[in-house]
């Protein structure tokens, strides 16, 4: 069963979560890599249309600074991947949800700088109100997800140093690379399409392997 992604509101709701709650996730093997999670929140705008939320990471983070991302984080002791998203998703972006709001996850992602990321898909509601914290987040973005189904998602190269492909998307006048642009397509692919599409393999530019 096939639904219009363009507008935020209950058939979107159910779309989402009956394809998510039909995909067979992909847990990585633990091999020393630290537990992250993302929450990848869908939202509406001031139009009703659909949304994913998107943040500029600080300038003076220590870390990643200034780099484009999902909100997320690190698992604290005791946390599951879906506690975690939520916390980041309300330390970050202001955004507190309740346990009810995650429709499922996609697969873990590792990454060059140690972590392997799991990646949540929350549903935020039409009245969210966003709030960037300004110790983590620069700026915060409501991006259509409508923005994912262009004909140029996802652009694909290589790179000397590694034989898997580098993943991007064009997105808010940049292009977003990988681990976020190969969690963005996951979500179009399963989320969106109900396709059992694997990101696992798309590469990292090389500021991302520190």
């Amino acid at each position: 069963m096939t639904h219009r992604t363009d507008r935020y509101d209950d058939p979107l709701h159910a779309h989402v979560q009956r394809n998510l709650d039909r995909f067979e996730v992909r847990a990585h093997v633990d091999d020393g890599l630290r537990a992250a999670a993302v929450a990848i929140a869908l939202i509406a705008d001031d139009d009703g249309a659909a949304c994913f939320v998107l943040t500029r990471r600080a300038a003076g983070l220590r870390a990643h600074g200034g780099q484009w991302a999902i909100p997320g984080g690190r698992l604290d002791a005791g946390e599951t991947a879906e506690q975690a998203a939520l916390r980041e998703l309300d330390e970050e972006v202001g955004l507190c949800l309740e346990s009810t709001s995650v429709l499922g996850r996609l697969d873990d992602f590792p990454t060059r700088s140690g972590y392997v990321i799991t990646p949540v898909v929350v549903w935020a509601g039409a009245e969210a109100e966003l709030v960037a914290n300004p110790e983590e987040v620069a700026n915060v973005y409501r991006v259509p997800l409508s923005e994912l189904d262009r004909p140029d998602v996802p652009h694909l190269h290589h790179i000397p140093e590694s034989d898997r492909p580098l993943i991007s998307i064009r997105l808010l006048g940049a292009n977003i690379h990988a681990p976020t642009a190969a969690i963005l397509f996951q979500l179009r692919e399963v989320a969106m399409w109900g396709r059992n599409t694997r990101v696992a393999e798309y590469e990292q530019p090389l500021f991302a392997w520190r």
